[in-house]
């Protein structure tokens, strides 16, 4: 597999791009395990995000029935339409975070780490069986960071409020080429139920965890614009503000529900899509 990518990036005078978060995995073991830990099979349509120079698409398009691939470098999505014969793989030419996705159950990505916080959400707006993606460590430990830890932020928070996330693995910067500058990890993503997912406000989180450290109440009263009330307003109805002595760090997806149920009374707050949250 290594060179074989090795060839290719000679053949078509190919310089990885930084910027697009290029780093492409070399190591044939996770990929194996990744493809095992998502129970792939010919029943399966599989979205891939970053495809790059097919090193995961290529097992992937022999274990399912269809894999979608999204690529936004046009250099890679020539090298692939030309080089590869996937009867099952559509190549989509575009950026994840802005395409549509197509109807996929089953997610299996290196994620281009710059975007990983707006397409973990946007994969979180659709119904599926699992994910398993690799990110950067930092990144993966805040995913899966419990409410009153030092990685508790609103990203954990949001994840926490849709799905069931697991880290399974540490990968080490030498499975990459380039060499990326941090080590990364394998998360597995389940969805909760439906009528388990908690659907949370982005502004009034953001507001929260803009002072993580705070309560409940200082926090509200230091950016009240944000979900447009002023400190008056958060002053007047202080007393009746579910959990407000608690740390923000310390809030579950539940608590937050309940202050925004509570807030909801005063001026009702507008669902916002979840990508940003990081």
């Amino acid at each position: 597999m290594r060179e074989h990518l090795f060839y290719l990036i000679s053949k078509y005078s190919l310089n990885p791009k930084r910027d697009l978060g290029q780093n492409f995995l070399i190591v044939p073991d996770i990929i194996e395990r990744n493809i095992e830990r998502a129970e792939v099979s010919k029943g399966d349509t599989v979205l891939e995000i970053g495809p790059g120079l097919g090193v995961l698409t290529d097992p992937l398009s022999k274990r399912a029935g269809r894999v979608y691939a999204i690529e936004k470098d046009p250099r890679l999505v020539e090298v692939l339409r030309k080089e590869y014969g996937w009867p099952n793989v559509e190549i989509i030419q575009g950026d994840a975070v802005k395409v549509a996705f197509p109807e996929f159950n089953k997610v299996v990505s290196n994620l281009p780490y710059q975007v990983s916080s707006p397409i973990t959400f946007k994969i979180l707006r659709h119904d599926f069986d699992v994910a398993v993606l690799i990110y950067q460590l930092e990144f993966a430990e805040r995913m899966i960071a419990k409410p009153g830890t030092r990685n508790y932020s609103r990203l954990s928070l949001m994840v926490r409020a849709k799905a069931d996330a697991e880290l399974v693995e540490r990968i080490g910067r030498g499975a990459f080429w380039p060499r990326p500058k941090v080590d990364s990890a394998v998360i597995v993503m389940r969805p909760k139920p439906k009528d388990e997912r908690i659907e949370l406000d982005e502004n009034l989180v953001r507001t929260l965890f803009q002072h993580r450290k705070s309560t409940v109440r200082a926090a509200l009263k230091k950016s009240p614009h944000m979900i447009g009330l002023s400190k008056g307003d958060i002053t007047r109805i202080a007393d009746g503000i579910p959990h407000s002595s608690k740390r923000v760090f310390q809030l579950t997806p539940e608590d937050v529900l309940d202050i925004q149920e509570h807030l909801s009374r005063f001026l009702p707050i507008e669902e916002s899509p979840e990508s940003s949250a990081g």
